[in-house]
């Protein structure tokens, strides 16, 4: 059965705002995961520009003992070139945590908000969004 205009207006308004904090949710976890598995490459980059003589040219300790502007330079190149194998790990570890946790499954359909009845997904067993109650979890999405 349909919705009146107004309460589908505000059952609408509720089913946006759990997605918008889902969305928020994988986000923020995606942030921490990327944040912590780049952290070398940030480093090794920081430290390059901070001591080489072009860029911000520093006066610390370490700058004028350890680091000249060739060395500042190799840590920049070498930064930039583990990049892009720490950003795949990141993305895998990102993948492979939401899959485990079925975060993309806490996504509500905008038909909640439009028929009466619909049930939530993540209270039907009780879990958080687990709604895929039959679901292997064996298979591989090649297959």
């Amino acid at each position: 059965e349909r919705r009146s205009t107004w309460c589908c207006l505000a059952w609408t308004l509720l089913v946006a705002t759990v997605n918008l904090l889902v969305f928020l949710m994988n986000l923020l976890l995606m942030f921490v995961i990327f944040t912590i598995v780049l952290l070398p490459t940030i480093v090794v980059v920081y430290f390059g520009f901070q001591c080489h003589s072009q860029v911000l040219h520093s006066a610390a300790h370490y700058c004028k003992s350890f680091l000249d502007d060739n060395s500042s330079s190799a840590l920049i190149i070498l930064g930039f070139v583990i990049m892009s194998p720490l950003i795949v790990v990141a993305m895998a570890i990102y993948c492979s945590l939401a899959r485990r946790l079925r975060l993309f499954l806490c996504f509500q359909p905008y038909s909640r908000a439009v028929y009466k009845g619909v049930k939530w997904c993540r209270y039907e067993e009780g879990g958080l969004c687990s709604c895929a109650r039959g679901w292997n979890t064996q298979v591989k999405a090649w297959v």
